[in-house]
């Protein structure tokens, strides 16, 4: 399975890379811009597996870069704090 079938895990999985980066010291300006990357590639190449990536695939389509940058941006404070380790 996955890690993109389930929410839950989705969320884990971006947490832990989240905390990662944070812990090397990565710059929050970069995590934003790796955010708004990771979610312009998803939406492009990756089928949603559940509800709530469907409506994140949605919405992405419909915004402009800056909304998309504003959803990254929210992803990552969804994730924070929300890591498996």
């Amino acid at each position: 399975m996955s890690v993109l079938d389930n929410w839950e895990q989705w969320k884990g999985f971006l947490g832990d890379r989240l905390d990662q980066a944070q812990g090397e010291g990565v710059n929050n300006n970069v995590i934003s811009d790796l955010a708004y990357q990771v979610g312009d590639y998803l939406a492009k190449n990756v089928d949603p597996k559940n509800e709530q990536e469907r409506v994140l695939a949605d919405l992405w389509s419909v915004a402009d870069e800056q909304e998309q940058h504003a959803i990254a941006n929210v992803m990552v404070k969804l994730v924070q704090n929300n890591g498996t380790k």
